[in-house]
C-alpha cells in the first residue's frame, strides 16, 4: 500500500503544479464568483495509469463497483477537523485569508466560520438527514462534500433535494429555491452534482452507514436519497470542472483523505454510470 500511496503521491504532485499554474480566481467582491474552465488532459493521464487503473475500460455498474474501490481507500476526518481542512479546500485564491461560499460565492474571512448570521458553517451538500448519517466519521466529515456556505444560505437550502427553479435566495448569488427543491447559481451546479455523484458512489452501504443514491424525485425527507437526477446530470454537462474545483480535489488527495472525486477527472463517468 505505501508503494502505491507513494506513486499516487508523485502524480499529484505533477498534476497540482499543472493545475496551481492555471488557478482562475473568484471574485473577491460581494458577487457571484466565477472561474475559468479548464482541461485536464495531462493529470487525468497521469491518474488513469495509476490511481484509476483498475477503473479504466469499465461501465455502468462495473465502473461503480472499482470507484466505489478505488476511492473507498480515504484518510477519515473528525467534524471539527473539518473547519481546518475547509480554510485549505474552499481558500480564495486572492485572499489567503478566505474562503469562497458555495452558494453565494462571496469571499468571507476564514476566521467567521461559526454558526451567527454572517458567519460561514459546514455545509453538508448530501444533506446529512438524507441516510441519518449526522456528523458521523464517515459521510458525515468527507469534505468531498461538505463546503463552507453562509449560515442563513445555508439554512434556507436545508435538506432540500436538488432542482431547477423557485424564487430567488437573498444574498444567494443567483440560487433559487422553493417548498422542496434547492438551485444553486449557474456557477457551481457542476460542482453540486458532482458532489452527489461521489457520495453515491463511496458510500454503497458496506461500512456500517446506509447506501446513498440519486434518484429520480425530490423531497425525499430521511431517504438516503437525493434527487433530481435527471437535473443533476444536466448540470454535470452544463458546468464542467473548473480550475477551483479541480485544486480543490488536487488538495483533498494531497494533504487530508487522499482520494479523489473521479468525477471531476472525469465527469463523463457519470453518464456511464447513471
Amino acid at each position: 500500500m505505501l508503494a502505491i500511496r507513494t506513486r499516487r503521491r508523485k502524480a499529484a504532485t505533477l498534476a497540482a503544479v499543472a493545475v496551481l499554474a492555471g488557478l482562475a480566481a473568484p471574485s473577491l467582491t460581494a458577487s457571484p464568483a466565477t472561474a475559468t474552465t479548464t482541461t485536464n488532459t495531462t493529470a487525468n493521464a497521469d491518474y488513469d495509469e495509476t490511481y484509476y487503473e483498475d477503473a479504466i475500460g469499465k461501465t455502468g455498474a462495473d465502473l461503480k463497483s472499482s470507484l466505489h474501490t478505488i476511492i473507498s481507500d480515504q484518510t477519515k476526518l473528525s467534524y471539527s477537523g473539518v473547519w481546518d481542512a475547509l480554510k485549505a479546500t474552499d481558500e480564495d485564491p486572492d485572499d489567503s485569508g478566505s474562503v469562497i461560499l458555495l452558494y453565494s460565492g462571496v469571499s468571507r474571512s476564514k476566521s467567521l466560520n461559526g454558526g451567527d448570521t454572517g458567519d460561514w458553517n459546514r455545509e453538508h451538500v448530501w444533506a446529512k438527514s438524507h441516510g441519518d448519517f449526522g456528523t458521523a466519521t464517515g459521510p458525515g466529515t468527507d469534505i468531498h462534500h461538505l463546503r463552507p456556505s453562509d449560515v442563513r444560505v445555508n439554512s434556507v437550502r436545508g435538506n432540500k433535494d436538488f432542482d431547477n427553479g423557485g424564487s430567488a435566495v437573498s444574498e444567494g448569488g443567483g440560487s433559487l429555491t422553493d417548498s422542496d427543491s434547492f438551485e444553486p447559481r449557474d456557477a457551481v451546479k457542476g460542482d453540486v452534482a458532482r458532489m452527489i455523484f461521489y457520495m453515491a458512489v463511496r458510500y454503497e452501504g458496506g461500512d456500517g452507514f446506509a447506501d446513498l443514491e440519486v434518484n429520480g424525485q425530490v423531497d425525499n425527507g430521511s431517504n438516503p436519497y437525493i434527487g433530481k437526477l435527471s437535473v443533476l446530470k444536466a448540470w454535470n454537462q452544463e458546468d464542467p470542472p473548473d480550475a477551483f474545483e479541480e485544486h480543490r480535489n488536487q488538495v483533498i488527495y494531497d494533504d487530508y483523505q487522499h482520494n479523489r472525486n473521479p468525477f471531476i477527472d472525469h465527469p463523463e463517468w457519470v453518464e456511464s454510470i447513471w
